[in-house]
């Protein structure tokens, strides 16, 4: 598994065996698809929380997603 943070009362991490993001409303005990990195996001590697949206480096840039990892938007 990758980077896990709190986030807005969840648990959030990227799962690298899956390239995709995963949440967890009860500390960890189990744990829910966000969401999938498209082939234009690349490998997901490090996760932040940056207050009002998540972040995240991936092998082809910075991403941020206002909706707790749901949909990501390329950082210009």
């Amino acid at each position: 598994m990758g980077q896990m943070i709190i986030y807005q009362k969840e648990l959030i991490r990227i799962n690298t065996s899956k390239n995709s993001i995963e949440y967890s409303t009860n500390n960890g005990i189990s744990w829910h698809n966000r969401s999938h990195a498209s082939s234009a996001m690349g490998s997901m590697q490090d996760l932040a929380d940056n207050g009002k949206e998540l972040l995240v480096t991936t092998s082809k840039g910075l991403f941020y997603s206002t909706n707790k990892g749901i949909s990501w938007h390329k950082r210009s």
